[in-house]
Order: structure tokens, then C-alpha cells, then sequence
């Protein structure tokens, strides 16, 4: 049965990886997907889907105001049958994109995995994320770690002298040298400018 899926984390945590395993576990059993990528995130040019450990894939690039669910329908008129659809950096969907990837899963049947972040570097739910975790049929937290090791749920956005940013536009793109991702505890310590936080994280060994 078809249903829509929300895997959500703090940045670095390997969502992007996660998606780009799944769609080669579709296409090694023969079955078509489809990547969705907001137009706004283009680090690795516009439509291109790409992981921080160096794998990428071609995806389809969408702006805010694109119907995803006519998109599907004008991806199978041209290419044929989809087994199913993915959807990278989801926090930027809006609500009428979330309902419309409901609509995909609920008549069209197809499943739709979408991979995002839950807040910002406020501690604020992105407009995506937040309709996602309310209408999503399945919700799973992928996990990474804070400096501290503790379990990292939230995002600091930092400067270049590695103090949080706690003003500015809510959307800004940038990865490990803007964003780290650390426990509640060390996001409100940070946040009260008690020390500063290295931005470029220490890779993690691969397992």
C-alpha cells in the first residue's frame, strides 16, 4: 500500500545519502523513481541531487509555486510507469506541495519518501516539515550526533568566528561551514552566547 513517508533529522545526518540509496534499491529491481528538488538549492547546479560523501543523482527542480502533483502526472505521460517519488531537502515544500504529494500517494498510489529537516536554527518548524508531520502516514527521525555526543535534534546556524546566528532570513543555504547540528542542551547554551561552536564538523568514520 502506498503511503507518504517523512524522514527528518538536524543537518549532516545523512538524509540526502538515505534518498540516493533508496532510489538505487528501486532502480536495481528494475522500478522507475523520481527525484524532486527545489529549485533554491542548486550547491550542486539546478536539479541535481548530491550527498556530502560524493554521491549525486539527476533529479527534477521545482520552485515553490510548481503543482508536484501535475508534475508526476506529466513525468508518467513522457516516461511511463513510477514506482516512486522522492523528495529531497522537503522542508521547503509548502503546504499546498504536501497536500499535492498526499494526493500522488492517495490516487495515484504511488509512494513518496520525502527527507528534510524539522526546524531551523530558530527551533522553528519549516512550513514543509511542519505539514509533513502531520499528515505523513509513516515518520522516522534519522540521527546524528552532537559534538558532545549526545543526540543532535536541533540546527545552530553559525558565523565565520563560530558564534550563533540568532537573526536573518529563515532559508539560507549552506552546509557544514553555516550549520551545525547539535543536542537542545548545547543549542541553548550556544544560543545564550556562552562560547562558540566549531562550523566545520569532524567527519563521522563510515561504517
Amino acid at each position: 500500500m502506498a503511503k507518504l513517508y517523512f524522514y527528518y533529522s538536524a543537518m549532516n545526518a545523512g538524509k540526502t545519502t538515505t534518498l540516493l540509496q533508496s532510489a538505487h534499491n528501486y532502480s536495481e529491481r528494475g522500478m522507475r523513481v523520481a527525484i524532486l528538488t527545489p529549485k533554491l538549492d542548486h550547491r550542486a547546479g539546478s536539479g541535481v541531487v548530491a550527498s556530502r560523501i560524493g554521491l549525486s543523482a539527476e533529479g527534477i527542480a521545482f520552485e515553490r509555486g510548481t503543482d508536484l502533483e501535475h508534475l508526476v502526472h506529466a513525468d508518467i505521460a513522457s516516461h511511463g510507469k513510477l514506482d516512486c517519488v522522492l523528495v529531497d531537502e522537503a522542508q521547503f515544500l509548502s503546504r499546498a506541495q504536501v497536500w499535492q504529494l498526499s494526493e500522488v500517494v492517495d490516487n495515484l498510489r504511488i509512494p513518496v519518501l520525502c527527507y528534510g529537516l524539522r526546524t531551523d536554527f530558530r527551533g522553528e518548524l519549516f512550513e514543509g516539515s511542519q505539514y509533513l508531520l502531520a499528515w505523513a502516514d509513516e515518520l522516522t527521525e534519522i540521527k546524528t550526533i552532537c559534538h558532545s555526543g549526545k543526540k543532535a535534534t536541533m540546527t545552530v546556524r553559525v558565523d565565520e568566528q563560530g558564534r550563533a546566528v540568532q537573526d536573518g532570513p529563515q532559508v539560507e543555504i549552506g552546509g557544514n561551514e553555516r550549520y551545525v547540528s547539535v543536542s537542545r542542551a548545547e543549542y541553548k547554551k550556544i544560543a545564550r552566547g556562552e562560547g562558540s561552536i566549531d562550523p566545520m564538523q569532524t567527519a563521522l568514520p563510515l561504517s
